[in-house]
């Protein structure tokens, strides 16, 4: 079956929005000052005192989200499975954040964060949801 236009479509915008978190854990991680420069000291003490297992989430959830991306470009069923364990974790990073951490990623980071991982995840079961129907029409195979 020939690829619908809009795979083309979502896929590079997939890739795109997705690579944006990649740049941000990439940067995190590496500790580039540049990028760190624009949190607040209490934002940066927060990002420093994640436990091992929540950025070991964090990336689950980025890298898992670009090979999602680059999976639907490659008419790859396997981005449907790719995007699911992006999203779980991503839910694993949220429950850390919003639930678990003392003090709270809302207190520390604000309500913007809240907001911006709510629409992160709704892009993510979006771009399962699209992964699902296009494996269903043989579209990704």
């Amino acid at each position: 079956m020939r690829a619908p236009w809009h795979l083309w479509v979502i896929g590079f915008a997939a890739l795109i929005w997705n690579g944006g978190g990649a740049f941000d854990y990439l940067m995190t991680q590496l500790g580039n000052e540049a990028y760190l420069s624009m949190l607040t000291e209490p934002q940066r003490a927060f990002i420093d005192a994640r436990p091992i297992w929540m950025d070991a989430a964090w990336a689950v959830g980025v890298w898992f989200s670009v090979l999602g991306s680059l999976l639907i470009l490659m008419r790859a069923r396997q981005a449907a499975l790719a995007f699911a364990l992006s999203i779980t974790g991503m839910l694993v990073t949220a429950i850390w954040s919003y639930g678990i951490a003392d003090p709270s990623g809302i207190e520390v980071m604000g309500n913007f964060s809240v907001w911006f991982s709510l629409a992160i995840t709704a892009v993510l079961i979006a771009l399962w949801a699209y992964s699902r129907a296009m494996t269903v029409r043989g579209v990704l195979r």
